[in-house]
């Protein structure tokens, strides 16, 4: 009997005196948690889709707490978040216009020039490096390889049979996925009042463009000169857009000999001019 008393006190005295310690050391040692983080974190979709600048939600909503970010990055909740995230941390939050990706190529397999067959793996990174470009000859336009597809945790955005990506707007919630997948920087964020927009990214004269696109912006100029209030200038041969100042009476794109600029939005309408009597 005695044999085993030893032991059992033993192992227990250990227990005990193990017990003690770390109860001491998670006091001594404990890391303070800001209760305002698991509130935020809360308060998060949860989808980690990276679109506010960190890792995931956790590490947002710890920044956030820390005053290290702002309480409206969070682009899948959008307003509704903002509000929730800024009444945690008790501050105003900017109510500003959400961005929506748009896709600068309108480079459809029919309009631009195609140099031939691209036999390689379905991936826009690894097709921009092979020497030529993929298929099309320009080399400033969507390859439509589909990675910005893959990256979209939203499926807001597909290549269409034409060959070119778009996004739907109504889907689409602004996280930059896709602009971060696209290696030649085709995709942009835009905010929906920005109607005029620029359908080609190449940088190119005219000559060049005109030799691999007919739907690509030739620097004619034609826009900066129609445009009444001064709206628009180039820059880079591309036409810039000031949507403060842009009236939206779609002069601009009417005058535009190929189609380079559109007008953006399921609700705009351009009316043909009609010829003069």
């Amino acid at each position: 009997m005695n044999e085993l008393l030893f032991p059992i006190l033993s192992l227990g005295a250990l227990g005990l005196v193990f017990g003690v310690l770390l109860g001491y050391a998670s006091k001594k040692f404990a890391v303070e948690v800001d209760p305002k983080v698991p509130l935020i974190r809360d308060s998060l979709p949860g989808a980690n889709c990276g679109g506010c600048g960190y890792a995931g939600c956790d590490a947002y909503a710890q920044a956030v707490a820390e005053g290290a970010a702002p309480p409206n990055a969070c682009t899948v909740g959008g307003a509704g978040v903002a509000s929730k995230v800024a009444e945690i941390m008790g501050v105003s939050v900017d109510e500003s216009e959400p961005l929506k990706a748009y896709v600068k190529c309108n480079g459809t397999c029919d309009k631009a020039k195609q140099r031939g067959e691209y036999y390689g793996t379905m991936d826009c990174q690894q097709a921009s490096v092979v020497p030529g470009g993929a298929s099309k000859s320009c080399q400033a336009g969507c390859l439509g390889l589909g990675s910005c597809v893959k990256a979209c945790a939203f499926d807001a955005i597909h290549v269409t049979e034409g060959g070119t990506a778009e996004v739907d707007p109504e889907k689409c919630v602004g996280c930059g996925a896709c602009v971060k997948a696209c290696p030649r920087a085709v995709i942009d964020l835009k905010p929906l009042s920005a109607v005029i927009r620029v359908a080609c990214n190449s940088k190119d004269t005219l000559k060049a463009v005109k030799d691999v696109c007919q739907v690509g912006c030739m620097t004619c100029r034609l826009c900066e000169k129609t445009c009444p209030v001064k709206a628009i200038t180039m820059e880079n041969n591309l036409p810039v857009v000031d949507k403060e100042k842009c009236v939206k009476c779609m002069a601009c794109v009417k005058k535009c000999p190929t189609n380079a600029l559109i007008a953006y939005g399921k609700d705009i309408v351009v009316k043909e001019e009609k010829p003069a009597n």
